[in-house]
């Protein structure tokens, strides 16, 4: 399916660790139910084509809120998703004064076949961090703050504490500023989600990533079923809670596939689902199927709302879990109150 290797890698800081990374080959998944086979676009481009189609082109970062929230990040030895990810829609966030921190370091422990973050051995776990984060959110003057971390399989609680501690931290330092976590599934530990739950954070978030199918080239140390019942359960210890998941497209799923997830989700007491095109981070990730329209995301937009009843849906090309994430909590509570009248 694909061909390993480990490097050696210097982090910013000094410190020595290893890097893993795959060289994915052609076709590194299952055929789709149809039985044919997927074709995947190369990473490359002929000369002289940028190869994305208009509506994915994203303006280069830059502005005052850009460099500011840059500056505090890097001034209180923070990361952020947006940076490690690659996040296409960094620019118009950061200018909009809302980023997602990540916590619990920036080396993750998964080795996700889609993801730029790096993969290897963890640093030592710095328990200051939710202090550094919730002053950041304060200077920042967030309303809304999103918190989520590579995964930490070697911790006996997955991090959970840490995200515990973050989340009162910032209830504390800046009152009002409601809390998203997006975090990993800890192995399906009920004790660790109750860990975070108990902190009562205004949104619950765990992506689901993509099809099952899927699951062994895209999330090889997750299982789907799993994934399902972390969100269940996450809703039964906070009914009153929001809960939220997303997936990617452009993997080399088809349409039933995409249908039944988003049914699975739902059935799952998911109230918020986001979904984004995928964008192949390096020739070293898996390849690409294909780009989605916007008629086609608005479409999987109307099956969610319309057929299933999610609270909120956010689909679009460049949409990821924290675009616009206060706006999909308010329209989700909006929802509530509307069902209730």
């Amino acid at each position: 399916m694909a061909r390993r290797q480990i490097n050696l890698k210097v982090l910013d800081d000094g410190t020595r660790t290893f890097e893993v990374r795959h060289r994915w080959e052609d076709k590194p998944v299952a055929s789709p139910p149809d039985g044919v086979p997927t074709e995947y676009l190369p990473f490359k481009q002929a000369k002289g084509q940028h190869g994305r189609p208009d509506w994915l082109k994203a303006r280069v970062p830059g502005g005052e809120g850009f460099r500011e929230i840059k500056e505090t990040m890097r001034g209180l030895s923070l990361h952020t998703v947006c940076e490690e990810a690659r996040c296409p829609n960094i620019g118009e966030c950061w200018n909009n004064r809302t980023a997602t921190f990540m916590i619990l370091g920036n080396v993750c422990t998964r080795s996700c076949g889609f993801c730029a973050v790096l993969t290897g051995k963890p640093q030592e776990l710095d328990l200051d961090e939710p202090e550094r984060v919730a002053d950041a959110a304060k200077q920042m003057g967030l309303k809304h703050a999103v918190i989520t971390s590579v995964n930490r399989d070697e911790l006996p609680d997955g991090g959970a504490s840490i995200f515990a501690a973050t989340i009162r931290a910032i209830q504390e330092e800046v009152p009002g500023c409601a809390v998203e976590v997006l975090t990993p599934d800890f192995k399906g530990d009920r004790e660790a989600i109750k860990t975070v739950i108990d902190a009562r954070p205004e949104t619950f978030n765990h992506n689901i990533e993509t099809v099952p199918r899927l699951y062994p080239a895209v999330r090889p140390q997750a299982k789907y079923r799993r994934s399902l019942e972390v969100l269940r359960y996450a809703k039964e210890l906070n009914p009153e809670g929001l809960t939220k998941s997303g997936f990617m497209v452009g993997l080399g799923e088809v349409e039933e596939e995409l249908h039944q997830t988003m049914r699975d989700l739902r059935e799952h007491d998911v109230d918020i689902l986001t979904i984004g095109q995928y964008l192949r981070p390096s020739e070293n990730h898996l390849p690409m199927s294909r780009y989605y329209t916007p008629k086609e995301f608005a479409l999987l937009r109307r099956y969610g709302l319309e057929e299933l009843g999610f609270k909120h849906v956010e689909s679009g090309p460049l949409v990821r879990s924290s675009y616009h994430a206060h706006e999909q909590t308010a329209d989700a509570r909006r929802s509530e109150v509307g069902a209730g009248a």
